[in-house]
């Protein structure tokens, strides 16, 4: 035991140290020999810090493909060894094609999940976990380990004379790590389970697996994945940021770029920790006329951490690229304002943190502080949309837009996250037009309606903007390189391939009180989520290549924000911005508002619509518009003429004098009144 080593790791991590053979020749198992030299008590401290000096290949985030893994037996193919990952997730159904973990067929000490490497790799270590399933309980104990270069002859690992046994998993989910205490070199590595959960003819040899390795450089190079590439030519911070670093980056970024950025906190966590905001325009801090405001916002759950750093590199890239003078980004600042909100849920990132990439799980994190998941804790206001329908005879008084919150929403004792009320102020204060909401644990773009009608589990569930949803869903899917490649494997257990890596929310999965749902129905902004990563929490390596992923998608998005319609509605005598004016687009039951200088954004495929614009106090105008494939907006600008008794109510609350127009209109009111009398 080393000098206190131990100690220093979070409690939460599970240690196994083993003394095994040695490669001392790669080329050749027989070169495979005892090191008999007992270690140094620095050896284990040493030992600790594997897990940052050797990545993970890579079976939780798909790097390590399905012909990689074989096994000496599988009950079923949805059990196979392809099942065998960290945190893979099962279907519903148990029995299908995918389940939760890799199960032998047969219940002895004979049993293995091998892993091929393709390379040669200096193995560090391994995280074992039970199978996730909601039917079954089964994990593994303990187990050994074995090397081979060929296949054909295995050597184990070793602690002292006597084969090495590790400990497993005393549940399905916590990922348990064993770190080998000197690395061994070799291509395969075989997990053989010893002992697992048995109960009566129910407990199974299952588990899910990750494997820590450094692979060697090869000077033949004759495979392709050995040149595929693993950094980005982007000069950016490829690191996990804690709340402290992320804040540091942030002001990094400002303080290189002052008169494009600003920072600024919309509120803080229920721990305290501001949530902080990157505010990216040419003209910080101020609204401009007819600049649409866009956002993307990450890190709703706190595990889910791809969205946090991606937005932590976007900031770094939009900076460097203005200053470098690259047209489409400054042109994308100049003409739009960006917010970025990294981390929506600090704590729940801290507590994943401390955890690590791989140690963190499938759910810790994922909640806020008092155990909120974000994601289902915006106000409901389908229902409310729903329930009007399905009462009100009069479809003429329906509204389809702006719906109010329900006061008991927003009341002290409604159980709402103080980061929840947070974003909610801050979509009220600002005129968003776009935004995506980022996650992880699966590669699809998803639109609203995330909530299905009538609380079914999953259906098909349009919005009036189905059409221009399902493009905004398939700019950011068909752009990005992992969701765009037709050879990948689905992630866990549904395979959105088949729908071109987009998908209605509410044909997925049921989530009532979804930010875009709420922020369809209350605001003017629409909103996709973008699953970003099969991996919720990825290696720290993975970062550049998930970068080089995500970049085209991260900016395509953003310039959708230009499509459409946009303009200013103003008072014709006056030529003042009309806010609040109602801008209908025909044949779309889903409306929008001008915001306080009268300017307004509608979002809209290309084709010919017609658009009238109202308000409170004067009469209607229409126009038709006509959208190009253009990457900038068509102009539709509306001047709106006051009713006669507004305008009257107007000038005498100012003392002025009635216009002829006004006092001839007035005269022919009078008249016709008197004649409605004397009939």
């Amino acid at each position: 035991r080393g000098k206190g080593s131990l100690q220093e790791m979070p409690s939460t991590f599970s240690i196994h140290l083993c003394y095994f053979y040695i490669l001392l020749n790669p080329a050749d198992n027989e070169s495979l020999s005892e090191d008999s030299r007992l270690q140094s008590p620095e050896m284990t401290d040493k030992a600790l810090l594997v897990v940052s000096e050797c990545p993970p290949l890579g079976l939780e985030s798909l790097k390590v493909k399905d012909t990689q893994l074989r096994a000496s037996s599988y009950k079923r193919r949805g059990l196979g060894p392809h099942r065998g990952r960290l945190n893979i997730q099962s279907g519903i159904e148990d029995g299908d094609i995918y389940d939760g973990a890799w199960c032998a067929q047969y219940r002895d000490k004979k049993q293995w999940l091998e892993v091929d490497a393709r390379r040669l790799t200096r193995f560090t270590g391994v995280i074992l976990q039970g199978r996730n399933s909601i039917w079954s309980w089964d994990i593994v104990h303990t187990y050994k380990v074995q090397f081979s270069n060929d296949t054909l002859v295995w050597k184990p690992c070793m602690n002292g004379t006597e084969e090495a046994i590790f400990e497993g998993n005393q549940d399905a989910e916590t990922p348990v790590l064993a770190l080998f205490n000197t690395s061994t070199v070799a291509r395969y590595i075989r997990i053989n389970p010893q002992s697992w959960y048995q109960n009566g003819t129910k407990g199974h040899i299952c588990l899910r697996a990750e494997v820590f390795g450094c692979a060697l450089s090869d000077p033949n190079s004759i495979y392709p994945w050995q040149t595929e590439p693993t950094e980005s030519k982007d000069k950016l911070d490829f690191r996990h940021h804690n709340y402290k670093e992320m804040r540091k980056l942030m002001k990094s970024v400002q303080e290189e770029c002052p008169d494009i950025t600003r920072i600024y906190s919309i509120g803080k966590s229920y721990m305290g920790l501001k949530l902080y905001v990157m505010e990216i325009s040419d003209n910080p801090g101020k609204h401009e006329l007819g600049e649409p405001e866009f956002r993307y916002v990450a890190g709703m759950h706190g595990n889910e951490v791809l969205g946090r750093e991606l937005l932590l590199n976007l900031m770094q890239y939009i900076c460097q690229e203005y200053k470098r003078g690259d047209q489409r980004i400054v042109h994308l600042v100049k003409e739009t304002r960006i917010h970025l909100l990294p981390s929506m849920n600090p704590d729940g990132y801290e507590m994943a943190f401390k955890k690590g990439s791989e140690l963190a799980g499938w759910s810790l994190g994922r909640y806020s502080y008092e155990g909120i998941d974000m994601n289902h804790n915006f106000a409901d206001l389908n229902s409310v949309m729903w329930t009007a329908i399905e009462l009100e005879t009069d479809r003429s008084k329906l509204i389809n837009h702006y719906f109010p919150i329900p006061e008991q929403y927003t009341t002290e004792e409604a159980f709402v996250a103080s980061e929840t009320r947070a974003v909610i102020s801050w979509m009220q204060n600002i005129p968003f037009v776009l935004g995506a909401n980022l996650h992880g644990g699966e590669l699809v773009v998803t639109y609203p309606y995330d909530m299905t009608r009538d609380w079914a589990p999953r259906e098909h569930t349009p919005t009036a903007d189905e059409s221009f949803f399902r493009w905004l869903a398939v700019v950011y899917a068909s752009t990005n390189q992992v969701m765009s490649n037709h050879d990948r494997r689905p992630c866990h257990n549904k395979d959105f391939l088949r729908y071109n890596n987009i998908i209605n929310g509410a044909d997925w999965h049921n989530v009532p009180g979804s930010m875009n749902d709420f922020s369809y129905l209350h605001t003017n902004c629409f909103e996709v989520t973008v699953e970003l990563s099969c991996d919720k929490f990825p290696h720290a390596s993975e970062l550049p290549i998930e970068w080089e992923n995500n970049r085209e998608s991260l900016l395509t998005y953003m310039e959708q924000v230009h499509r459409g319609i946009k303009g200013v509605v103003r008072d014709k005598d006056t030529g003042a911005g009309i806010a609040d004016a109602v801008i209908k687009v025909d044949d779309i039951n889903h409306h929008i508002r001008s915001v306080a200088d009268g300017d307004y954004w509608r979002l809209l495929n290309p084709g010919e619509y017609r658009v009238t614009a109202t308000a409170e106090g004067y009469f209607p105008s229409s126009r038709t518009c006509q959208v190009m494939y253009d990457h900038y907006p068509t102009i539709c600008d509306f001047r709106l003429t006051k009713m006669p008794k507004e305008r009257l109510k107007e000038l005498l609350m100012k003392g002025g004098k009635l216009p002829k127009d006004l006092q001839l209109r007035l005269r022919q009111l009078r008249m016709r009144k008197g004649k409605d009398g004397k009939q």
